[in-house]
């Protein structure tokens, strides 16, 4: 086989901002490539499917190691009811009740962009200080009853585990 065709769709983080309210920094950021066209027919067969999002903020520039100020973890689950062709995103962080959409390329939107999302109160950092912004993206493991383990063998090829990305800043 070509190595193209071989070749793993690799899952990668853009657009990240920072930003703040009178109160809070803020991030925003995408997941790209993260729906693999497996992820797709797994999603459309009605298997629930969920990202985890690691974001951590460290306050940089000491003598010895960076210290971990705010630690952050969200997900987003996404759910096809097939009876009435319907996309349920729940985005906790976000909003209680799940968003309803009948388009998966809405759904999808939803799952892998981050806004606003709220990292640390302004006041717990000092200003001329220099911090590090921390964030990684995940595919969370399905867990299947065993009779569908033979008929879904692909669920194991969709697994996917961004790089930490990094942002410096100094406040």
């Amino acid at each position: 086989m070509p190595c193209s065709a071989v070749a793993k769709q690799t899952a990668v983080i853009k657009n990240i901002k920072l930003a703040n309210t009178r109160d809070d920094l803020l991030t925003y950021f995408d997941v790209k490539q993260a729906f693999t066209e497996r992820l797709n027919q797994a999603a459309l067969n009605g298997i629930p499917t969920t990202f985890s999002f690691y974001i951590t903020l460290y306050k940089t520039g000491g003598l010895w190691f960076d210290k971990k100020i705010s630690n952050i973890q969200i997900n987003s689950t996404l759910k096809y009811n097939p009876l009435k062709k319907e996309f349920s995103v729940l985005r906790p962080w976000k909003n209680e009740t799940p968003v309803i959409t009948p388009s998966f390329q809405k759904a999808k939107s939803l799952m892998t962009e981050i806004d606003n999302l709220n990292i640390i109160p302004l006041n717990q950092l000092v200003k001329g200080d220099k911090y590090q912004l921390r964030i990684k993206a995940k595919l969370d493991k399905v867990t299947l009853p065993l009779s569908l383990h033979t008929v879904l063998f692909f669920v194991s090829f969709w697994d996917f585990e961004t790089n930490w990305y990094l942002i410096n800043f100094t406040y």
